[in-house]
């Protein structure tokens, strides 16, 4: 009985160990299958997080910027007041040109209006030289009509308006006085390449003459 008995606790232990055997194996695998299940969703959250990095990530963006705001494309600061001032320079100097133009044009139109002129009559107290008209008549009808300029009736007066220039200073359709000593008693106007254009006398009528045939007293601007 009691080898029986060992032999049957020896038969239980060995069953035992079978059945314990099994267990643990198929245990085992489904243990392995979820790790390494957890182990590709692991993979696939990394995935998308690192391609949420990608698009949103601040550091990307504080890399952008600061490449941005570092940029050496363009010119530096000094450089580019200074291209400033020449472009400033230059349009102020295209202006200037343009005015002057301007002026020049204006001048010219008031030589060849007064020119239109010449061989007509000379009048004592005239002031249309279609009809006869004296020095200042002459010079106040040409200056009203042909620039809009209003002047005085008497050469003397004519001479207190605009600006007082030189010889060297002067321009088509400046004004030329002249006098006995400094008084002042004929008027004409300068028409470039050293002639004036003038009321003179009666024998010869409004004429064209140099403008040093006599001595002047005063020149004058009145076109600006």
């Amino acid at each position: 009985m009691k080898k029986f008995g060992l032999y049957i606790t020896a038969a239980m232990m060995t069953t035992g160990m079978i059945m314990w055997g099994e267990p643990l194996v198929s245990h085992a695998e489904p243990i392995m299958v979820e790790a390494n299940g957890n182990a590709g969703f692991e993979t696939e959250d990394e995935d998308i997080e690192e391609d949420d990095t990608d698009e949103d990530s601040p550091v990307l963006e504080a890399s952008g910027s600061e490449k941005e705001d570092t940029s050496d494309s363009g010119p530096d600061l000094t450089v580019q007041a200074k291209r400033r001032e020449e472009a400033a320079a230059k349009a102020a100097e295209a202006e200037a040109a343009a005015a002057a133009a301007q002026i020049a044009s204006k001048r010219q139109n008031l030589v060849n209006y007064a020119l239109q002129f010449v061989g007509g009559p000379y009048r004592a107290g005239g002031n249309d030289p279609h009809t006869g008209a004296d020095c200042s008549g002459f010079v106040k009808y040409v200056m009203q009509h042909g620039a809009g300029v209003n002047m005085n009736r008497s050469s003397v007066t004519q001479s207190t308006q605009g600006v007082a220039i030189n010889a060297n200073q002067m321009q088509p359709g400046d004004l030329i006085f002249y006098g006995n000593g400094s008084r002042i008693n004929h008027v004409a106007m300068y028409i470039g390449n050293g002639q004036i254009v003038h009321a003179s006398t009666y024998s010869t009528g409004i004429k064209i003459s140099n403008w040093n045939y006599r001595a002047p007293v005063k020149i004058t601007n009145v076109l600006g």
